[in-house]
């Protein structure tokens, strides 16, 4: 005989005892102490955490007044919450010996995680190259997962936008230049690292991307041996070697020997470690013509001295 099956569901425990308000409160965001040992850092986070003049300048305030702004988490499958934004936050108290830090904990889906993570940290005063390109590349993913929105993918008068348009429309950049700091995560690590040192320039960086990762190490090994990095035009004739086919270790080395005006060797010295020892009203060319001078007598004085031994 076939049991019949019930027209109305069995209410929860939960809903047994307690009431409507109470789980539509449970429900509300709220700010919470949560223990430093139950946050764990976003997977695949592109922000790194430097111990620099930001960072102790933060450490410094929480020393202070403690941690005011709270950090923002979802929770785990498995127990504790994963941090959305904070991550900064979390380090500086950690350095502090602190136990709990305020938190906002609320239910995102993976897409709208990174969304969100991505736009708390493009906030930060100093952001690295490196960081911006894998921080758009997330958002880009994230985005186009959620193409099929309309209020994600449509302007006010109905154009359809692209989702590097969408990123560079929040981060006040043009599309293209999404698409440049996306194509830096085609670097292989050690030459992106030169980028955010600075040692590589943002728009040659673009061009090299374009090598392959075997040409980009050949380029490591080069830069390294001849202590120079490429200009733009070596990095844009490097890449239509690369796209040709062309690219061969003899060619790279011919390109990378040439001289370039601003690598040529210099020494600079600063006006006020100098300002002393001349005339009060001196300019700083009258200040080089005399070092030039001084410089040319102590040379004879070596010729000299070399003679006369």
């Amino acid at each position: 005989m076939t049991k019949r099956k019930s027209d109305f569901d069995l209410p929860k425990l939960d809903d047994l005892f307690t009431t409507q308000e109470m789980r539509d409160d449970a429900k509300l965001e709220r700010v919470q102490n949560i223990p430093l040992n139950e946050l764990h850092p976003f997977k695949n986070h592109p922000f790194k955490i430097l111990n620099n003049e930001e960072m102790e300048r933060m450490i410094e305030s929480i020393r202070k007044v403690g941690a005011i702004t709270p950090a923002l988490a979802r929770p785990l499958p498995d127990g504790g919450y994963e941090l959305i934004s904070g991550h900064r936050r979390l380090a500086a108290c950690q350095v502090l010996g602190l136990e709990t830090m305020p938190v906002i904990v609320r239910e995102m889906s993976d897409d709208e995680a990174v969304i969100a993570m991505v736009d708390a940290n493009l906030q930060r005063e100093t952001i690295l190259p490196s960081e911006k390109a894998f921080a758009y590349k997330l958002k880009m993913e994230a985005l186009s997962r959620q193409g099929k929105r309309s209020d994600l993918t449509f302007d006010q008068v109905g154009r359809k936008l692209e989702t590097a348009e969408i990123i560079g429309q929040q981060a006040d950049e043009s599309k293209n230049q999404v698409r440049r700091y996306i194509r830096l995560t085609n670097l292989i690590p050690p030459i992106l690292d030169m980028v955010d040192e600075k040692r590589i320039a943002f728009t040659p960086a673009v061009e090299l991307s374009y090598l392959l990762p075997e040409e980009q190490r050949m380029l490591l090994s080069e830069m390294e041996y001849s202590d120079c990095t490429p200009s733009l035009s070596q990095a844009q004739r490097l890449k239509a070697l690369s796209i040709q086919g062309l690219f061969t270790k003899e060619q790279l080395s011919a390109i990378m020997s040439e001289e370039k005006a601003n690598q040529k060797e210099r020494v600079k010295i600063p006006v006020e470690r100098i300002r002393k020892y001349f005339p009060k009203n001196y300019t700083t060319t009258q200040m080089e013509e005399t070092i030039v001078k001084l410089c040319e007598a102590y040379h004879r004085k070596r010729l000299r001295d070399r003679d006369a031994r």
